[in-house]
């Protein structure tokens, strides 16, 4: 059997070595139209990103995107977390996959998808970068079993977030108990139903500070929150930054 698997190999490799720009099985990628696909070298930063990353990360064409890392596109506390799983992926020498990962979207809203990673090295066996892929989980298989129960609750913030939401209400649209629904989304999606709740109103909130001149009260009041303190601890604990501080530094990287 190694035999076999060996010669295998070197029929693969083979196969690599006579294309005359192996660049283009990438753009097979691009006729996937809900599966993002990222590579990124050693430091995280991207070399190569196909169409459905670019609308996950808010560009227009990919060249925009090679060289910057993910702290040019989402807030550091967020940004961070996707570093840190690139440098376990690094560090460890092996595949990360099917990750559940609440990611932002241009809109504001968090999305979930379904993430996988795997080291890339040379020939010489030396580790040379990382690729990706993400997909929306609604569109999984595991999303028939579990996700489908849940989705009335998902639903359910995305439209009222605005409003003052509890866990019962939350429950209440899954038809479940309050104490079945923390179970069955934390073994989902390996948050509670509250912090998803918290992560949907910093999503909207970080979207109107990038988009509006609207204040800081207004936009704490329009997003759910009870008060502008309570508003400002929570989205610094999202995003590493205060609201306005926030607002700033966003409007200055996309002018520079």
């Amino acid at each position: 059997m190694s035999d076999i698997l060996s010669e295998k190999s070197g029929q693969d490799r083979s196969l690599f070595d006579h294309l005359d720009n192996p660049e283009d099985l990438l753009a097979l990628f691009d006729f996937l139209p809900d599966v993002a696909m990222e590579l990124k070298d050693t430091d995280s930063r991207y070399l190569r990103v196909n169409h459905f990353a670019c609308q996950i990360l808010g560009v227009s064409d990919p060249a925009h995107v090679q060289g910057h890392s993910d702290f040019d596109f989402f807030p550091p506390a967020i940004a961070s977390q996707y570093v840190d799983e690139d440098r376990r992926v690094l560090s460890s020498g092996k595949p990360l996959v099917d990750q559940v990962w609440l990611v932002p979207g241009v809109d504001g809203l968090p999305r979930w998808y379904l993430c996988s990673k795997l080291p890339l090295r040379n020939r010489t066996g030396e580790l040379t970068g990382l690729a990706g892929i993400k997909r929306p989980y609604e569109q999984t298989g595991e999303a028939e079993t579990g996700y489908s129960r849940l989705l009335k609750v998902v639903e359910f913030v995305s439209a009222n977030y605005s409003e003052p939401i509890e866990t019962p209400d939350m429950a209440a649209e899954a038809g479940l108990s309050a104490s079945q629904l923390q179970r069955e989304f934390s073994r989902l999606f390996g948050i509670s139903p509250n912090r998803y709740l918290r992560e949907i109103r910093i999503g909207v909130a970080r979207r109107l500070l990038e988009t509006s001149d609207d204040s800081i009260s207004r936009i704490s009041s329009s997003c759910g929150f009870y008060d502008q303190s309570h508003f400002s601890r929570q989205f610094k604990a999202s995003t590493g930054l205060p609201p306005l501080q926030y607002r700033k530094r966003y409007r200055t990287l996309r002018s520079s």
